[in-house]
């Protein structure tokens, strides 16, 4: 196994069959007012391949252990798949021979082993997301592991945010109780809808005041930040359905909500609905006049945009892990099909929980490709992401022609620049965020 003080590579040769093949990769979403986050998968080109010992290029480890450092856990595990989900999960059915609970969390452990030995023990975890998937499928005692580990491995700071998602049907109040003396201190729950015609419509299986309980639970059981997930754009969801999901949101008392478009992607069991005609596909205009709909609603109850996606009731209740994603900093994703950013590196696992345990038995990285970004790369990263924050873009950043642009976006209503000079998107800014950065980034 890695030693973890040290950066050098195993003295013992790497068999060829530990280096996986460059494949076409996944990523998290850029833009647009989806969900953003690690687990979403979305196409990039043709990769480089990935070192089989994992070791990363000259230069990226500089400045590591001086900003923010996050670590994302992925649970590959489902109880059964939503129709709109596009997100690297499996079913049991779909898991085959080799794979479980046990196993990945055994593979888990050896991946941030080997992340103690690439980063040569870089300050410990300023926050920890747990994401899927469904991580509460593996009960508090495998999330306590799971942070356990990573305490194992490189450490936990002291005033950590540690956040898990769960699905409200496979929580309780002994669960939250024991998650929470287990050191989590943040849990997104997914609610979707109030609707049960909607959550029909994306095959989800809980009841409609379930997550509303769970919410409660988790509140009552100390965990100090409790997020509720919305999808707006559902076929068939009315300007009614998102006023009660709204309304049952804001009165569960949570201090986070996040919301998001439906996206209808491909090889779903949704696309191939609407492709049949059987359902509609999602309308910009009424997508934009629901956007409109949630920031109103959650502005008037004390809940403030932050990302395009996000709205907390103060600053301490945003996500700080997220935060890091959307500044451009560091962090380790370990899991199937994870995906990690280093001092400009960034690559993502394979996919399969069986290939990724396979890799990681046999003394080698899980990495299936990787990139390393170019200063250009690293421009366009920054101000897409910079963008999305309500605390906005520094206008120094942008280049003459992005300046300009900046400019004319400013007279059209759609920036507005702060005191700090830092650009900032307006409502309506935010719901053509693409054409905004498309304009910023024309040379």
């Amino acid at each position: 196994m890695w030693r973890r003080a040290t950066n050098t590579s195993p003295s013992a040769p790497t068999p060829p069959e530990c280096h996986p093949r460059a494949v076409s990769a996944t990523h998290i979403r850029p833009l647009g007012l989806g969900r953003w986050d690690n687990a979403h998968v979305a196409a990039l080109p043709l990769s480089d391949p990935a070192p089989p010992e994992g070791t990363l290029p000259d230069g990226a480890l500089q400045g590591l252990g001086q900003a923010p450092f996050g670590v994302y856990v992925h649970v590959p595990f489902c109880a059964t798949r939503c129709g709109y989900c596009d997100f690297n999960t499996y079913t049991p059915g779909e898991l085959g021979a080799g794979s479980s609970p046990s196993t990945w969390l055994d593979a888990v452990r050896r991946e941030l082993d080997l992340a103690a030995h690439v980063l040569g023990q870089p300050a410990p975890a300023d926050t920890v997301f747990v994401g899927g998937g469904t991580p509460s499928l593996l009960g508090a005692g495998g999330l306590a592991a799971v942070l356990d580990a990573i305490r194992a491995s490189l450490g936990l700071a002291q005033g950590a945010e540690v956040s898990t998602e769960a699905n409200p049907e496979s929580t309780s109040p002994e669960f939250f109780a024991a998650v929470a003396a287990a050191g989590y201190t943040r849990v997104s729950l997914g609610m979707q809808s109030a609707a049960p015609h909607v959550l029909a419509a994306l095959d989800r299986v809980h009841t409609p005041g379930r997550p509303l309980l769970a919410a409660a639970q988790a509140r009552a059981a100390g965990i100090a930040h409790v997020n509720l997930d919305l999808i707006y754009g559902t076929p068939g969801e009315t300007d009614e359905d998102l006023a009660a999901s709204l309304d049952a949101a804001l009165g569960a008392g949570v201090d986070h909500v996040s919301a998001y478009a439906l996206v209808v992607e491909a090889g779903t069991a949704l696309a191939r609905r609407v492709a049949r005609g059987e359902l509609p596909g999602p309308d910009d205009d009424v997508l934009a006049e629901r956007y409109e709909q949630i920031d109103t609603a959650l502005s008037a109850a004390g809940l403030h945009w932050y990302e395009v996606s996000n709205w907390a009731r103060a600053p301490e209740s945003r996500c700080r892990h997220n935060l890091g994603y959307w500044a451009g900093g560091n962090w380790w994703g370990a899991g199937p099909g994870a995906h990690s950013h280093v001092g400009g590196v960034r690559w993502w696992n394979v996919k399969h929980p069986a290939r990724y345990a396979a890799a990681l038995a046999a003394g080698c990285s899980p990495a299936a490709g990787r990139e390393v970004l170019s200063s250009v790369e690293q421009y366009t990263e920054r101000v897409m992401l910079g963008l999305r924050l309500a605390d906005g873009l520094p206008r120094a950043v942008l280049d003459a022609s992005g300046r300009a642009a900046a400019n004319r976006a400013i007279a059209d209503g759609l920036l507005i620049a702060t005191p700090a000079d830092r650009l900032v998107l307006t409502r309506r800014g935010r719901l053509l965020a693409d054409t905004v950065v498309r304009a910023l980034l024309a040379s």
